[in-house]
């Protein structure tokens, strides 16, 4: 299950995912940032909530940091430790931005 909140406003996008990022939800997400994407130049993702993140939720958010490169900034804020030993394992922490 993975909840989602998302707030836009002049050209930033703040979203805010908890529970699970997995092969179930993955395309809900991916179908929320296709949608909140255009015209937005900032991007904030917060984890705050976030549990756990399998290589379909690492895909989806790798599309949208393709997608951010070209028009802006993402970042990824309150990323809790189980979600960053994902990233680190994966390399995907040097590849995002995460404060």
């Amino acid at each position: 299950m993975l909840n989602i909140t998302k707030q836009i406003e002049n050209g930033k996008a703040a979203i805010g995912l908890s529970g699970r990022l997995d092969t179930v939800t993955a395309p809900e997400l991916e179908a929320e940032l296709k949608a909140a994407l255009e015209g937005v130049s900032e991007l904030t993702l917060d984890f705050e909530g976030l549990e756990y993140v399998s290589s379909a939720g690492l895909r989806v958010l790798l599309g949208a940091q393709k997608t951010m490169n070209k028009q802006g900034e993402m970042k990824l804020t309150h990323v809790n430790e189980t979600v960053m030993e994902i990233f680190e394992i994966t390399g995907f922490s040097s590849i995002l931005s995460i404060e």
